[in-house]
């Protein structure tokens, strides 16, 4: 968990936030397995895999394989792939039933083309709007990731990526990169009335859209984010705190904090921190 309720991947690299230690945390955690399990499985019924036997499936960001459990009971064949070592060390000695492989997945997923019949990623394509380097620019990982994730799905697969982003834009920027990728397809968001159930399933078919997407699922839920995650929505109440006609219009606190984030999104390392006086106008001397 971050410091502070501080989201996990503005505290450090994956590969680094996910060492030994907190590999093991995180996946002896029964409300982390609760989750990863529900989240999954309604990636599966998202992903609407056609009748006729097992599918070959990849799942992007599988971490020690939580996932994977699921995917193993549902009767499919699967390959995972993370960046964080110590995560898959701890799969291996679980003994997971699928392939594993070490990857960053900002530098594409690295399969064959059309080798899998679907694709799932759950709580880990957010990671990709950070630049933990200096060499890292987001809007060009995505694009790496989404590319090659279009090429090695099946013609008229699916892939459905759970993810929790940090703001509305950085929800459209990741569904924006996916799209000019080639894919089709777009966001499902159940319990989209509640703070803490609220989820976001990026929806996405190779080749033109069957038909309309999935409904989202609508009333409440528990479970919440997993440990760590700042949930959509919190961050965007508090700013319309304080006086309505300040946050209004160009130049208002709304207007300067959204193009921060964005200026963040884009790798800029120089973005001032938000304070109480983000946004707020300077009155001349009069002298």
């Amino acid at each position: 968990m971050g410091r502070h309720g501080e989201r996990p991947e503005r505290t450090a690299p994956p590969e680094v936030f996910y060492g030994g230690a907190e590999a093991r945390k995180y996946t002896a955690s029964s409300r982390v397995a609760d989750v990863q399990r529900r989240l999954t499985e309604r990636a599966l019924e998202l992903l609407a895999l056609p009748g006729g036997g097992p599918k070959l499936l990849l799942d992007v960001g599988c971490g020690s394989c939580l996932s994977g459990d699921v995917l193993t009971e549902a009767g499919h064949a699967w390959v995972g792939c993370d960046i964080a070592g110590a995560m898959l060390e701890v799969a291996g000695e679980r003994e997971v039933e699928g392939g594993l492989c070490l990857r960053d997945m900002g530098q594409g997923v690295g399969a064959r083309p059309g080798v899998f019949d679907g694709a799932v990623s759950i709580s880990a394509v957010q990671w990709l709007c950070n630049a933990d380097r200096s060499s890292h620019n987001p809007y060009r990982r995505l694009k790496a990731f989404f590319e090659s994730l279009y090429r090695c799905l099946a013609r008229g697969a699916r892939a459905v990526l759970q993810f929790y982003p940090e703001s509305p834009a950085q929800a459209e920027l990741i569904t924006s990169s996916a799209m000019r990728a080639g894919f089709s397809g777009g966001l499902v968001v159940d319990y989209p009335n509640s703070t803490r159930a609220k989820k976001y399933f990026l929806t996405l078919m190779v080749g033109a859209a069957p038909g309309p997407l999935p409904e989202a699922r609508d009333g409440e839920e528990g479970g919440g984010a997993p440990p760590g995650e700042v949930r959509v929505g919190e961050r965007a109440r508090s700013r319309k705190r304080g006086r309505a006609g300040a946050d209004a219009g160009k130049g208002g606190r709304s207007w300067v904090l959204k193009k921060k984030d964005q200026r963040r999104m884009r790798g800029d390392l120089n973005v001032p921190a938000d304070t109480r006086y983000t946004g707020r106008k300077r009155h001349k001397p009069r002298f």
